[in-house]
C-alpha cells in the first residue's frame, strides 16, 4: 500500500515508521515542502520519499497528523478523495499545552470538522488518544498490546485501518461512529490519553 502523511512531526514519523517496516511505500509532505524532508526521508529508507501534500493526498490511504490551527490550511485545495481513506489523528487544540485550550465545536466531534473538509474521504480517528511515545514504540509488549481506539461512518474504512494497525502490531478496538465514538476518542472524553493494553 502506499501511505501518504500531512505532516511530517512525531505522530507521522512513528506511523510511517511502522508502515515502513511492513513493506508499505510512505509519501511524507508539510507545509514547508519536499526539501525540508529531504533528511529525514534518507533516513527512513527507500521505501520513504518526500512529496507536495497533493502527492501525498493522492496515496491509497492518507495519515492527517498537523496541529489543530493548521488543519484548514493542511486540506485545503487537496484533489478529490473519492471513497479513499483518511487517518485522522488530530486533537482540537485550539492552543497547545501547557496551556491548552480545546476549540469550541459545537455539536460537533473533532473528526466530524475533519471530514466536513474532506469531501469523499472515508475518515477514521484513531491515534489521537495516544503519547507520541507509545504510537512509535513496539506495540507489543510482555503484558499485552497496546490499544489503538478506532471510530468512523464507515464499516469497511475500519476495517482497513483496523488491520492495517493490527498487522503493525497494535490491538484495534472499534467505537463506532464519529459522532458517538469520537466523543469517547476526543480530548474531554474518558478515552482521551488513556494508554491500555490487550492480552491476547
Amino acid at each position: 500500500m502506499r501511505i501518504g502523511t500531512l505532516g511530517a512531526g512525531t505522530v507521522a514519523q512513528a506511523i510511517a515508521r511502522h508502515a515502513l517496516a511492513h513493506g508499505h511505500e510512505v509519501v511524507l509532505s508539510n507545509g514547508r515542502g519536499p526539501a525540508s524532508l529531504a533528511g529525514l526521508v534518507g533516513a527512513l529508507g527507500p521505501l520513504a520519499r518526500a512529496g507536495t501534500p497533493r502527492q501525498a493526498a493522492a496515496a491509497e490511504l492518507v495519515v492527517l497528523a498537523v496541529g489543530w490551527p493548521q488543519i484548514p490550511e493542511a486540506t485545503a485545495g487537496l484533489p478529490p478523495f473519492d471513497g479513499r481513506v483518511v487517518i485522522d489523528t488530530t486533537n482540537q487544540f485550539a492552543s497547545p499545552p501547557p496551556h491548552a485550550r480545546i476549540a469550541d465545536l459545537g455539536e460537533l466531534t473533532g473528526s466530524e470538522y475533519v471530514a466536513s473538509l474532506l469531501p469523499g474521504a472515508r475518515v477514521v480517528k484513531a491515534f489521537n488518544t495516544l503519547y507520541g511515545q507509545y504510537i512509535a514504540a513496539n506495540p507489543r509488549h510482555e503484558a499485552g498490546r497496546q490499544v489503538l481506539f478506532l471510530a468512523g461512518d464507515d464499516a469497511d474504512a475500519k476495517a482497513t485501518v483496523g488491520d492495517l494497525t493490527a498487522a503493525f502490531g497494535f490491538a484495534p478496538v472499534d467505537l463506532g461512529s464519529l459522532r458517538e465514538g469520537g466523543r469517547l476518542m476526543q480530548l474531554g472524553g474518558p478515552l482521551s490519553g488513556l494508554h491500555a493494553l490487550k492480552q491476547d
